[in-house]
């Protein structure tokens, strides 16, 4: 294991786009990332409503975030989804070597703010916001943090690290647009959930992953999760 920091901050709130921010975490932990975790109560209704998986905030388990066998779900569209993203599933390539040690996930509540990721003392390699809601990008670019997740996102703005802001929603009102200026201006970057289409896209895990990989490349993490332009 490298002597740099392989700590990622992650942020889930109540935007759609769950199964982006749960493959996330798969892929940071499988190239030996430690994930400190925080989920809005937002973010926890979404994951629910949308890969079937429950959330206890109060007392939070990194299995119910993550599937062992995705036939356990209730919903047969969400069971399809699941399987065809590969989430909890072991046959989707992340790495082209071994990572040589597999992350760990520590979990943070969000009203605590007493947690280390609330001080700038407390090295990270990043933060990604996946997905960001609009409530939460209006806090962060007014630097008005009313959670630990918003309040996260301002220590890495103020100690110059790496923040990855992912919305979803669209069309996009004027204020929106304006609160992505101010928090790209801030020196966060604004990475809409927008997947290409160019790098041979056959199933719905292709397009999972290509925004997965590209929030990984923002990071500096290698992974093989799509094949690149221009590359054999």
């Amino acid at each position: 294991m490298s002597n740099r920091v392989r700590r990622v901050c992650v942020g889930i709130t109540g935007a759609s786009g769950a199964v982006y921010s749960v493959r996330l975490i798969e892929v940071l932990l499988a190239t030996g990332h430690d994930v400190h975790l925080s989920i809005s109560p937002s973010g926890a209704h979404v994951i629910r409503e949308e890969m079937d998986l429950s959330v206890d905030l109060e007392d939070f388990k990194p299995a119910q975030l993550m599937l062992d066998d995705v036939k356990h779900a209730s919903d047969s569209k969400i069971q399809l989804l699941q399987a065809s993203a590969g989430i909890g599933t072991a046959d989707s390539n992340v790495l082209s070597v071994e990572s040589g040690r597999v992350g760990d996930v520590f979990y943070h509540h969000y009203r605590d703010f007493q947690a280390p990721i609330a001080s700038g003392s407390f090295l990270t390699q990043g933060m990604i916001v996946c997905p960001c809601s609009g409530t939460s990008l209006s806090a962060i670019a007014h630097s008005s943090a009313g959670n630990l997740i918003q309040r996260a996102a301002e220590v890495h703005l103020k100690e110059r690290r790496k923040l990855i802001l992912v919305p979803r929603e669209t069309p996009l009102s004027l204020p929106q647009i304006e609160n992505m200026r101010l928090a790209t201006q801030a020196g966060a970057v604004v990475m809409p959930a927008s997947p290409g289409w160019y790098h041979g896209v056959t199933t719905l895990r292709d397009l999972v992953d290509f925004m997965v990989a590209r929030l990984c490349d923002q990071l500096g993490i290698d992974n093989c999760l799509i094949n690149r332009w221009g590359a054999e």
